[in-house]
């Protein structure tokens, strides 16, 4: 009786480390950032949540990384450690920052201004790598910086990667921390607060247009900031005035641009009415139709294709400009061409031509298959 007991004690024993070793692992795989749904709605006077839903789940920010870098960007000029006037180098680094951008070279120098600008309107990648490296040093050492102000903000479930919120494994936030970072960029630097309405801005001659669209049409609005990769999906964080009341929210994980800016309006309209937004708009928001689900099964997750299209997709298709003969239409080329139908041709290419498609699709590939907006 003692031998078995002892095998029973070992048994239950065993179980309990296995059962406590997948606990574990869940909670791993639980805290891991993914493009899931998820918004906000918070009343500015009384800090009132209106709206919540996966308001705490972890999503990567993309471009709204940037509000920190801006943040940071602000709080240096109210100290007098920097100036809007004042003139950045640009670094190898930085220009070689993957889009959207400004196009940046090494040895230039350009206007933090211009910095803020291009990061409020084009989500300029290098634009934002200037900032960090002429605060910071370094653009690590910049994300250090904007770690610990997260941390000063109550933005416990935040961390910040680099700062531009180019895709990485590392970079993570969530809804209601984003939400804060929004409210605390009016409310530290009220005299800055007009730029985030910034819709386009002169730069060396040329207009650079912004993405964030549904401000020409939502009655109100007036900043802030938009953002998409693949890992993320598209993200808004907007603010909203209406009868002298203003609203902070922020969608997270949207399937599409106008899906992600249609359910930010249902959002601010229910708001403003003090209205829950049904948690189930916001599902269907962040969900693929069926049929696109499918269809992308059929065309498989290495499809080519969709890498090679992927550098055109960062922009509505009404502001691309692409030149012909660029890399671009190059990879786009390479990857839509093909001979599977007889008698079918496809446009030569030269052995250049095919590595730079090649490596272009490795960079997408790499970047999490998307640049940053």
């Amino acid at each position: 009786m003692a031998i078995k007991s002892n095998t029973l004690a070992r048994g239950a024993s065993w179980r309990q480390g296995l059962l406590a070793l997948l606990v574990g692992v869940a909670g791993c795989f639980a805290s891991v950032a993914h493009a899931g749904y998820a918004a906000i709605v918070i009343n500015e006077t009384d800090g009132q949540v209106i709206t919540a839903v996966n308001a705490d789940e972890p999503n990567h920010p993309a471009s709204l990384a940037k509000m920190m870098t801006m943040y940071l960007a602000f709080q240096a000029i109210q100290n007098g450690a920097l100036k809007m006037d004042q003139e950045l180098p640009v670094s190898s680094w930085a220009a070689a920052k993957a889009p959207t951008k400004l196009d940046l070279r090494n040895g230039q120098t350009i206007t933090v201004e211009d910095c803020v600008l291009g990061m409020i309107t084009k989500s300029a990648n290098d634009a934002a790598t200037v900032v960090a490296e002429g605060l910071g040093g370094s653009e690590g050492h910049f994300v250090e910086m904007m770690n610990a102000q997260a941390q000063l903000l109550g933005m416990s479930n935040t961390r910040f990667a680099n700062a531009s919120g180019l895709p990485d494994p590392e970079d993570t936030t969530t809804a209601r921390d984003m939400s804060k970072l929004a409210m605390a960029l009016y409310h530290d630097f009220p005299q800055y607060a007009h730029l985030f309405s910034t819709k386009d801005f002169m730069f060396r001659g040329h207009l650079v247009r912004g993405h964030n669209n549904l401000m020409d049409k939502y009655p109100g609005m007036d900043g802030l900031k938009t953002g998409f990769t693949n890992a993320s999906g598209f993200n808004l964080a907007s603010t909203a005035v209406k009868d002298g009341r203003r609203l902070f929210s922020v969608v997270m994980g949207g399937r599409t641009a106008a899906t992600r800016d249609r359910l930010m309006a249902r959002l601010l309209d229910d708001g403003f009415e003090n209205q829950e937004t049904p948690s189930e708009l916001v599902a269907q928001a962040g969900e693929a139709p069926a049929g696109l689900a499918s269809g992308k099964a059929r065309r498989g997750k290495g499809s080519v294709a969709a890498k090679g299209t992927a550098l055109a997709d960062a922009t509505p298709a009404s502001r691309r400009h692409h030149r012909r003969g660029s890399k671009a239409d190059t990879v786009a080329t390479a990857a839509t061409c093909s001979k599977k139908k007889k008698g079918a041709t496809c446009p030569a290419t030269t052995a250049r031509s095919t590595k730079v498609a090649a490596a272009a699709g490795q960079k997408v590939a790499s970047a999490g298959g998307s640049p940053d907006k």
